[in-house]
């Protein structure tokens, strides 16, 4: 599934997905390219005024989405992106053997085997990750992470 995502996730996510429809999807190998620019349209994932570009190839992905509830698990595969949005900017780039990801408004779940490298810096903090291994560190939450598995925490709610 292609789409202009959300890589700084935040409290903001929650109002640029409350009402996305439920979908579904399941694809074999898989190569995509895309680019996006939104600003201020009222659609679930383009309220937030952003812009960015992401490469991807892999074997095969399944995932579900309703709201702001995601899942998705990823066969090997490959990708790199960039996004810049009112929050801040990043770039990433991944490659993973397999991952399975789970996420409910600010809190997200990420078990595999992959490596990322890349830099994230936002309003909410930094992110720095080198061969998947990195940390999260912001006056929102922290995360860390090891060879691809993530666990990260956004505790604005409990302040």
């Amino acid at each position: 599934m292609v789409q202009c995502w959300s890589c700084l996730v935040s409290d903001v996510d929650v109002i640029d997905y409350y009402d996305r429809p439920g979908g579904a999807y399941a694809e074999g190998p898989y190569a995509n390219a895309d680019t996006c620019a939104y600003a201020f349209t009222d659609k679930p994932g383009q309220r937030i005024p952003k812009a960015g570009a992401i490469a991807e190839a892999g074997v095969g992905r399944a995932g579900a989405e309703w709201s702001i509830f995601e899942a998705e698990a990823k066969g090997p595969n490959a990708s790199a992106a960039a996004q810049a949005n009112v929050l801040g900017v990043n770039a990433m780039a991944r490659a993973e053997v397999g991952s399975a990801s789970a996420s409910a408004g600010p809190l997200k779940v990420t078990a595999g085997l992959g490596v990322d490298t890349g830099v994230r810096a936002g309003a909410d903090g930094v992110e720095v990750k080198f061969l998947g291994t990195g940390i999260k560190v912001g006056e929102t939450g922290v995360g860390v992470s090891v060879l691809g598995m993530d666990f990260s925490m956004n505790n604005s709610h409990y302040i």
